[in-house]
């Protein structure tokens, strides 16, 4: 199965890698890169933020230790490659991860960067430093991170509690860059400083972000772009006009919704529209500490009136999957096979029944055709979120609950949720790599701050251990469909669909490649050049 799995993705990156052309030769340097961007976020600190919306343009600003081959489609340990580390190597325990460092690398202020930068970085994320992140939503991910050692200026060790084989797949992903020891979280909201081929220029809020080329970045021939415009459209059709009239030379990265998608693509008469599985899917969060949501019966009752291919024929014209916590097969390596998911209570293929049930589940807690249940559906306000909220509401009714919409600008979003100021909230899970560590320990384990319903199993948290461990990746992938069924059981968050969703880009934007299995590891854009 996992061979068979990866032989698809493989294909998958191949047939769309043919589609976008070779673009390995002949890159023309100069030119400004020209995007219609979804959102505006809360601020450019990457390590504060758990949007698209303020990691994709900044991935380009920074650099991470080591990062995913920008142009490998298919994300995976064998795609990752070095960054500001130059090589790296496990001891024969697996708890210590020893990265050399370059040397020469300069901040975009002139400083130069070295170990203690690396170390710095991983105190503020575990909560060691004196300065406090406003927003921490990856401490999660080094739960089993003892300390960053030190050892001269070129190179450091992670130093771990117990083997972790996914820790280098996190420190590939986007959301891992290294910051500045000599610059504050607080500054680096609003004028980020970095090591990456492109430098901040200016954010203003719902108009645009800018950045530029950095002229003495330590890849001497990157990046060929002399800067990039992400403009902040938040009507997609107002976006996708700026699109079809040349005004922009590509859209926002995996925002267009199949519909959307399929429609540009009509207009343009041409496939410059490309849909990829993003490793975000839908979920319901019930908040576990809101009376009575936090009542067992009353959470198994929402996740069984959920009509889950409704949203996937709806929402995806089909292209969305049925799956769990993690990326569901052929796309993902560990999620649960479709038949297994079915078998889930709520998943299955027969609503009436399952709607029959949460019914009886809901008469039980007093609740009936002539006592509704009043609340809330909080959701962020763009269509990814705000469209299959308005669904969830639809199939609320079934059970006697009434919902009011309640929508939120990104800015009061996370804010709001982080808090758990919610009922009920229709959420996108934005898992960063396909690897359990990241979903598992960020949004389940107890105490995590993205943990924002409340659920918490101690012995859930025995079990994401217990897999993180695991060398054997046949054993791990046992240990996590073990999890996987335990969070449907439990109701942690009840899954909706797994999505797919679009990029549209001109011919001539070359050497950009879209990544199929995470979509918060494929912006540098150090490649990216345009032939005009």
């Amino acid at each position: 199965m996992a061979l068979r799995q990866q032989v698809f993705a493989a294909a998958a990156g191949l047939a769309l890698m043919a589609t976008l052309g070779n673009a390995a030769f002949a890159q023309k340097p100069g030119g400004t890169l020209k995007m219609y961007f979804f959102d505006s976020p809360a601020s450019m600190s990457i390590h504060e933020e758990s949007t698209l919306a303020s990691q994709g343009p900044m991935m380009g600003v920074f650099n991470n230790l080591v990062m995913y081959k920008q142009d490998v489609p298919v994300a995976s340990l064998d795609s990752i490659v070095p960054d500001l580390a130059s090589e790296w190597a496990w001891d024969e325990e697996k708890t210590a991860l020893k990265f050399k460092l370059r040397q020469g690398v300069k901040w975009h202020d002139g400083k130069p960067f070295t170990a203690k930068d690396v170390k710095c970085t991983w105190d503020l994320l575990q909560g060691k430093a004196t300065e406090k992140l406003r927003l921490n939503p990856r401490r999660a991910w080094y739960r089993n991170l003892d300390e960053v050692v030190v050892n001269g200026d070129h190179e450091v060790t992670f130093q771990l509690k117990r083997p972790q084989p996914a820790m280098l797949a996190m420190l590939a992903s986007g959301f891992s860059p290294v910051y500045p020891c000599h610059v504050s979280a607080r500054d680096m909201r609003q004028n980020p400083v970095g090591t990456g081929p492109f430098k901040f220029v200016e954010f203003k809020p719902n108009e645009h972000i800018k950045v530029a080329r950095n002229p003495d970045y330590w890849k001497k021939d990157r990046p060929y772009l002399d800067g990039i415009e992400y403009t902040i459209i938040k009507n997609v059709a107002t976006g996708i006009l700026t699109f079809v009239s040349g005004k922009v030379d590509i859209t926002s990265w995996y925002f267009l919704q199949v519909p959307m998608l399929n429609d540009t693509n009509k207009q343009m008469g041409k496939e410059l529209c490309h849909l990829a599985p993003t490793n975000v899917n839908r979920s319901v969060m019930i908040n576990h500490e809101a009376k009575p949501f936090g009542l067992p019966d009353m959470r198994r009752a929402i996740s069984l009136t959920l009509d889950r291919q409704a949203f996937i024929e709806t929402l995806t014209q089909g292209k969305g999957t049925l799956g769990g916590a993690v990326l569901a097969p052929p796309d993902g390596i560990w999620g649960m096979p479709s038949e297994m998911v079915r078998s889930l209570p709520g998943y299955g293929p027969d609503v009436a029944a399952n709607r029959a049930e949460a019914r009886k589940l809901m008469a039980k807690l007093g609740y009936g055709p002539n006592n509704r249940l009043q609340t809330t559906v909080t959701t962020r306000n763009i269509p990814p979120y705000r469209d299959p909220a308005i669904i969830l509401i639809d199939h609320l009714k079934e059970i006697y609950i009434d919902g009011e919409l309640e929508l939120l600008d990104t800015t009061q979003w996370y804010p709001r949720i982080t808090k758990k100021d919610f009922t009920i909230a229709l959420n996108l899970i934005t898992n960063a790599i396909d690897d359990p560590d990241q979903a598992l320990y960020e949004y389940y384990a107890c105490n995590a701050e993205s943990n924002y319903d409340g659920y918490c199993s101690p012995e859930m948290d025995k079990m994401i251990d217990r897999q993180s461990a695991e060398i054997d990746q046949k054993k791990r992938k046992q240990l996590v469909w073990e999890i996987e069924k335990k969070l449907a059981e439990d109701v942690a968050r009840p899954m909706l669909y797994h999505s797919r969703s679009g990029t549209c880009w001109h011919p001539h934007v070359k050497g950009y490649t879209m990544f199929m299995n995470g979509i918060y590891n494929g912006q540098r854009m150090e490649d990216t050049w345009l032939d005009r």
